[in-house]
Order: C-alpha cells, then structure tokens, then sequence
C-alpha cells in the first residue's frame, strides 16, 4: 500500500506507436504536475505531428486523481480521450497526460476500432514508460534571526531535510522542501525557535 504522500507516475516523457489498416497513432506519454502545463504540450504535440488529423488526448491529475479530462479531439464521441484516459486509470497512475496523434490511412476503422487503436497506443507509451513512486515534497520559505542558525541546522540534520536559496545575514532566508507526511512535526519543531516564521511556496 502506497503512503500516504506518495502516488504513481512515470519519470519521464515516454511513446508508442500503433498501426491499424493503414492508420498510424503515435501515442506520447508526459509528467505533469499542474494544468497550466498541458496547453503548451499539446501545442508541440501539433506542431511535431503537424499532418495528423487528430490529437486525442487524457490527463489526470493530483494525488486522488480527482482532476482529469478525456478529449476525442474531432473523433466520434468517446473514442479517443476516453479509451485513452481509461489506460492511466488501469495503470494506476496520476499527474500523467498522454496525447494520442492520428495519421488517417484511408480506410474508416469505426467506432469498436478507433477505441482499440487509441487504448493500444496509449498502452503501449505506458508499456515503454518507467513507473515510479513519486514522494510528494513541500516547500516553505523560512526566516530568522542569525543567532538561530544552530536550532535551525540542527533540525534540517535531524529531519533530513533539502535546503536551498540560502540568504545568511542579520535576518537569514533559506528554502526548505520536506515529506508531505512530515509537515507538522517539522512545522512544530520550527515554530518553537524563537523569531523564526515560515511560508508555504509549493508542493511538487
């Protein structure tokens, strides 16, 4: 059983290629970890397989999965976004968006073929793609008083966590990223040192 601040994903870009009566459908599997990237990669997507008449594609998102989208992209309704959403789904995995591109060969496949050719590409990007257990890590700024500094080292020592963006002066500034399911022991343990004060950046 998973922690609870990890979940599936995959470490890297990955691809699959599936061929049907004369139709291709590359198929490119991404990491992702907000919305805000998806626009972007859609638009490569279109531009590297600029003569492929359509780009079905299906995200999930966040550590339930609670966020996701099916897109058929010009397809007959359901054919295309679907069938490949419901590859992540069965692989378990989350924060993964898997664009599928369609060369059209000339002979119409229907609608049972166009389901199995967009589900075969997408498992075969998930077949070549490594899947890991992503820990989920937060970052917060912290500040404080110089004379501070040995509590504050002591307990990044302590609690193995990852620094960054040191700023050492009267005040000092530095960036920390720990395990999400270590957020309020760290948190307490930081607040009991006195002048220190800590805001949350992100969460990756």
């Amino acid at each position: 059983m998973a922690a609870a601040d990890t979940y599936k994903t995959i470490r890297s870009v990955s691809r699959g290629i599936y061929k049907e009566k004369g139709s291709k459908f590359i198929a490119a599997a991404f990491p992702i970890f907000e919305e805000a990237e998806i626009k972007p990669i859609i638009e490569d997507i279109r531009k590297e397989y600029h003569e492929a008449k359509h780009h079905g594609y299906a995200y999930i998102l966040g550590q339930e999965g609670l966020t996701w989208r099916a897109n058929d992209d010009g397809e007959p309704s359901g054919t295309a976004g679907r069938p490949i959403l419901g590859q992540i789904r069965s692989h378990g995995l989350t924060n993964v968006l898997i664009i599928v591109s369609r060369y059209f060969g000339g002979t119409l496949l229907g609608v049972s073929g166009l389901i199995n050719a967009y589900k075969s590409a997408a498992e075969y990007a998930l077949e070549s793609a490594e899947i890991v257990d992503h820990i989920i890590h937060e970052c917060y700024e912290v500040k404080y008083p110089y004379p501070a500094m040995n509590d504050v080292m002591k307990i990044i020592k302590e609690e193995n966590i990852l620094q960054s963006g040191h700023s050492f002066d009267l005040e000092c500034t530095i960036i920390l990223s720990f395990r999400s399911s270590a957020r309020e022991r760290i948190l307490t343990r930081l607040s009991r040192i006195e002048g220190l004060t800590y805001k949350f950046i992100l969460v990756r």
